[in-house]
């Protein structure tokens, strides 16, 4: 088996947007997330849109392009 070809493994800190942080282990010291188990719409039981790029906006007009 060869030798030092493995990456290092750390304990890293996630960083959530909501502001909460946790420790996981994994090859970099920090990880920042958008979506955590603590704002994420299936364990919070609320719906919130996390729009990126404006996908939902252009999800809504071409819904509305096919009701036409």
């Amino acid at each position: 088996m060869k030798t030092d070809i493995h990456p290092q493994f750390h304990q890293a800190n996630v960083h959530c947007v909501c502001g909460n942080t946790f420790t996981v282990g994994s090859t970099t010291d920090s990880i920042r997330v958008e979506v955590c188990n603590k704002c994420h719409p299936f364990f919070t039981g609320t719906q919130n849109i996390v729009d990126t790029a404006g996908q939902v906006e252009r999800f809504q007009k071409r819904l509305e392009r096919s009701l036409r």
